[in-house]
């Protein structure tokens, strides 16, 4: 009789949703060593931007589809950063590429939080 391969609390085959959101929280706990502040702002993965008001002339288009998006505090709401999975998935391919497309998603989107330059944010930003 054969036996499970590994233990039922590891999954065998992690979701491309769930590769993506560890993408995310690896991207994230990098910066939250540099940046502690940022361990009041959630941090969110959904799979497409919303087209808010159809016919503005603000929305966006096939050619600028937004990769994330930040939301400042207010009204007793945390300040969020997020990160649109399928658009980078689409732009970048193998693992290595997206996470470095992630990362320059999250690192520019706290940088719009904090009113400061991705540089600032993460020196390293656009090294790779």
């Amino acid at each position: 009789m054969r036996g499970p391969i590994a233990p039922p609390q590891v999954p065998l085959a992690a979701s491309r949703a769930e590769v993506f959101a560890d993408l995310v929280q690896d991207s994230v706990d990098r910066l939250e060593r540099r940046w502690p502040q940022l361990a009041d702002v959630d941090f969110l993965v959904l799979e497409v931007p919303r087209l808010e008001g159809r016919g503005d002339q603000d929305a966006w288009d096939d050619e600028a589809v937004p990769l994330g998006g930040s939301v400042s505090a207010r009204d007793g709401r945390r300040a969020r950063v997020v990160v649109y999975r399928r658009p980078v998935e689409i732009r970048t391919k193998g693992r290595d590429e997206r996470a470095a497309l992630v990362h320059e998603v999250v690192v520019e989107q706290v940088a719009e939080l904090l009113g400061l330059t991705p540089e600032t944010v993460d020196p390293r930003y656009g090294e790779d």
